[in-house]
């Protein structure tokens, strides 16, 4: 995949944006300037009438599911147009992580970025036993150099710190286990919904190690340092009650009514103005990691930014006009 420090490949890019469109744009340049560097690779000629438009037809560079589920190997993206699901797809072993899982995540938000069809993202396990039991301890197994695992632990921590990163709002819907990495993913998602059957917790001090993908430093932020102490240093699971009482989770719902409700919670989200949101997050995020001032002046730059957008006049006017906003993202 040519990357070239954008945040989807090429490929990619085309597969979204359609060979067909990408042939026309080609042939439209060609009849403009009359070079040869504009006419359309035989293969995009070939691929469009062998019916590969890209993600609208199911295949192109890559392959696609059906109804905008692309394929991966460990993970499923579902787009629901304004959600979309990023599946953890290994049920078989409560969907613990690998590498190829996190890098397949990274790579979903990498194409979900900056698509505008798209304003939430929710994360679910596959099956109804696990959100994700944690990283796969089989990888553990065997001598490892400690500067390679540290090199390692970093990219693990990268693909989980990009959910903190993505700029839009990121929903861990959890309904079984989330437990050490699992709810260490969790915690870098803005939201997390459980259902009353779920159960949290670190329990890596069993395994004799700690938690190494976000643990120690996001749990302090919603439950507190005493109490993520006693999660950690402990290892204790809790129920998803006691997980809502600590503000460990937004809201626990019914098994029965659990999809709904993180699709109503969901979709509320995606009435709001994505600009501002974006903003919001980012303040939220990155402003409580510095000192008060610095952050107020962190929040103040958003402010300014969000006022001047098309979203900031039609929210105002919809107040004035008492009806709903029609926020556009502009």
């Amino acid at each position: 995949k040519l990357g070239l420090g954008w945040p989807k490949g090429v490929f990619e890019y085309a597969d979204e944006f359609g060979i067909d469109q990408v042939i026309n744009a080609l042939n439209q340049l060609h009849s403009r300037f009359n070079y040869d560097l504009f006419k359309p690779d035989p293969l995009l000629t070939q691929m469009v009438q062998e019916g590969k438009l890209g993600q609208k037809s199911g295949k192109g560079f890559y392959e696609y599911g059906a109804a905008g589920a692309v394929e991966f190997k460990e993970i499923i993206l579902r787009k629901e147009p304004p959600l979309a699901w990023i599946i953890l797809n290994r049920p078989q072993r409560l969907n613990s992580l690998t590498a190829t899982m996190m890098e397949e995540l990274s790579r979903a938000l990498d194409m979900l970025w900056d698509d505008r069809d798209v304003r939430v993202v929710i994360i679910r396990g596959a099956g109804d036993r696990a959100f994700s039991a944690g990283a796969d301890v089989t990888s553990f197994s065997g001598p490892l150099h400690t500067y390679y695992f540290f090199i390692n632990n970093r990219k693990f921590q990268e693909a989980v710190s990009k959910i903190e990163r993505f700029p839009k709002p990121v929903i861990a819907a959890i309904d079984g286990y989330a437990l050490g990495g699992g709810l260490e993913m969790a915690l870098a998602c803005d939201f997390r919904i459980a259902t009353d059957k779920s159960e949290l917790g670190q329990p890596e001090i069993g395994l004799g190690i700690l938690p190494g993908a976000g643990g120690t430093q996001r749990l302090i932020k919603l439950v507190g340092m005493a109490k993520a102490k006693e999660l950690i240093m402990l290892g204790d699971r809790i129920k998803a009650e006691e997980a809502y009482r600590i503000g460990l989770v937004n809201k626990v719902v019914p098994k029965e009514k659990f999809e709904d409700e993180v699709r109503s919670f969901a979709l509320r989200l995606a009435q709001g103005p994505p600009i501002a949101l974006t903003y919001a997050k980012y303040a939220i995020n990155f402003g409580t990691q510095m000192p008060v001032d610095l952050g107020l002046m962190l929040e103040a730059a958003f402010f300014s930014m969000a006022v001047n957008t098309k979203d900031a006049q039609e929210g105002v006017m919809a107040f004035l006009t008492r009806r709903r906003a029609e926020f556009k993202g502009e």
